[in-house]
């Protein structure tokens, strides 16, 4: 129980004061795919420390040292025990819904958001097999369209789009410049973060944490793209390309695709006042930072377990239980 109670509130505090806290840092800005991670392992942590919770509420937690028979004999007992009586089967009951509940319908929301969204794009690819042009041998795909917008297809047999409006509107510099930052979405898997923070704003749509998290990763795995294009152009050059894709009417990109364009002004100013990535170290504390959230559940929840290094304990009596028979003789 008290596992359970300390697991709750860890869920609980990082739920409230993580968006807080994330939202009002100044470095994921300046750091994007760090910011992500965090994210990502904020999110993580929440939902991990309460399917521990209930774990540790319908289990009971024995701690116990001797053979893998004795160990069996004596969880056995301490389930018997816990569900026995009315309180106990009460509380494991809660448990065991609780967490069942949460990892039954975060992964329906996953599979159902990454099925849709396959689906989607393979509808998608056929379609341009149809009407799409490539362009020289960029490897991207034209389709006729009076709006300018770029976007590409994620994952197997990924694709970048672009349309004729687009093309015809780009000069050189900026069109690499487009398609490095398509390329960047690509080669981050930028899809998968997108998915998981949807598939939780989705189940869990009371929750601040993950409607806050699918917006911020959404806004962030475009600075990530920007940073990644301007290792191959200047930021001013992908600016101009942003300002010209920007404002261009509704959106031809398909749900399941990763679009430029949109609400790009904190984009541009960011790229025009230039781009101040966080130092190394910064950056590898950050992450460490990170790792940690997700890892402290699993430290929590496995405690019982590491005590049994420093104790001879076994919930039977002396007659049935032969640790407690040898500690006594020794």
């Amino acid at each position: 129980m008290k596992i359970a109670l300390i697991l709750a509130a860890y869920a609980a505090v990082l739920a409230v004061a993580g968006p807080r806290v994330m939202t009002r840092a100044a470095w994921t800005t300046r750091a994007p795919r760090l910011a992500i991670a965090a994210w990502q392992a904020l999110c993580a942590a929440v939902v991990a420390s309460v399917l521990l919770a209930g774990l540790a509420l319908a289990v009971p937690t024995i701690r116990i040292s001797g053979s893998l028979a004795t160990l069996l004999k004596a969880c056995g007992v301490a389930l018997q025990t816990q569900y026995a009586t009315p309180g106990g089967a009460a509380v494991s009951a809660t448990g065991a819904v609780l967490a069942l509940a949460v990892a039954t319908r975060m992964a329906w929301r996953l599979g159902g958001s990454v099925i849709s969204a396959r689906t989607e794009r393979t509808r998608h690819r056929r379609a341009l097999a149809l009407v799409g042009v490539a362009h020289g041998d960029t490897g991207v795909s034209v389709v006729p369209d009076d709006r300018p917008a770029a976007y590409c297809l994620p994952g197997r047999g990924h694709r970048i789009v672009l349309t004729s409006a687009a093309l015809a509107k780009l000069g050189p510099g900026e069109l690499a410049a487009v398609i490095a930052h398509e390329r960047a979405h690509v080669r981050g898997r930028h899809h998968l973060a997108l998915a998981f923070a949807d598939a939780l704003a989705a189940a869990f749509p009371r929750i601040t944490l993950f409607a806050t998290a699918e917006s911020e990763t959404r806004r962030l795995v475009e600075l990530a793209a920007d940073d990644a294009a301007c290792a191959s152009t200047d930021e001013l050059t992908l600016a101009e390309a942003l300002l010209s894709m920007a404002g261009a009417g509704a959106p031809v990109a398909p749900v399941a695709a990763l679009a430029a364009g949109g609400d790009v002004g904190d984009r541009i100013r960011r790229l025009i006042d230039g781009r101040r990535p966080l130092p190394r170290w910064g950056s590898r504390l950050g992450l460490v930072a990170a790792l940690a959230l997700i890892v402290v559940p699993f430290v929590l929840a496995a405690e019982p377990a590491v005590a049994v290094a420093s104790m001879n304990y076994c919930p039977l009596n002396a007659h049935t239980c032969p640790m407690l028979g040898h500690s006594g003789s020794s």
